[in-house]
């Protein structure tokens, strides 16, 4: 079992590392006083690799701490476990597919509508849109399979195993604390980068930004819990495409 554990653990850090990888399409836009420091000494790409060395080290120790803990809270990477031989009983592929698509096409509806945001000050988001173009690869693999590993299967799995230590049981009410402040958090990561963009963002963009993260955080954290990782990954995938295309018609 020590065995496929091990190869479970790879498999989502490879996956990781792709994901992470994709953030080579997209330029980064990096605050004056790095690229003072560094940009006589690397080349941009060099750059750009030297910045994935926080992630990744996040990375290892998300892939970690989910692989040690996530069975003794009862949540699960389905698809991957039958895979390697570690669940030995059928799982419901179909659920898997269809929670997790139907769910992210609904996500990133509600997220495309959340973009009305920006009528109310079009600059900001203008200002936040030019900074930080992402690109497809980055969407689909950082989006839906980094952060997925990083903020469910690292953060959200820890959180649940400590609230099931605190309350001497796992309780549904812990679940939904773990996927709230795991969801919080994912939210609140996202405020480095508007602050860097925009300057002195509204609290227009600060609730939007707080609002749009957290309403996706919850989904794929409730996802995460009642039908494994995979269906939290296809969520977050599939809410990214329909933001995009979204976009496009807009």
């Amino acid at each position: 079992m020590k065995k496929k554990k091990f190869y479970l653990a790879l498999i989502l850090f490879v996956l990781g590392m792709l994901g992470m990888l994709s953030i080579l399409t997209m330029d980064i836009p990096l605050p004056e006083e790095v690229l003072s420091v560094l940009g006589d000494q690397f080349t941009p790409s060099q750059i750009k690799l030297l910045i994935l060395i926080n992630p990744a080290i996040i990375l290892i120790v998300a892939v970690l701490v989910g692989t040690l803990l996530y069975q003794k809270v009862n949540l699960s990477v389905p698809i991957i476990e039958k895979f390697l031989g570690i669940k030995q009983d059928s799982i419901q592929l179909r659920e898997i597919l269809l929670f997790g698509i139907s769910g992210g096409i609904l996500t990133g509806i509600v997220l495309s509508l959340l973009g009305l945001f920006r009528l109310l000050s079009p600059s900001e988001f203008e200002l936040l849109s030019g900074q930080l173009q992402l690109t497809l690869p980055a969407r689909v693999l950082y989006g839906g399979i980094t952060e997925e590993i990083f903020m469910r299967f690292g953060l959200m799995t820890l959180l649940v195993w400590l609230g099931a230590k605190l309350s001497k049981g796992i309780k549904p009410q812990i679940y939904w604390m773990g996927i709230i402040i795991s969801s919080l958090i994912f939210a609140m990561g996202h405020f480095p980068v508007v602050f860097q963009s925009v300057g002195n963002p509204s609290i227009i963009m600060i609730t939007y930004v707080l609002l749009g993260n957290t309403i996706g955080g919850l989904v794929f954290g409730w996802l995460y819990w009642k039908k494994g990782l995979e269906s939290a990954f296809l969520a977050h995938i599939f809410a990214h495409v329909v933001m995009v295309l979204t976009d496009q018609i807009v």
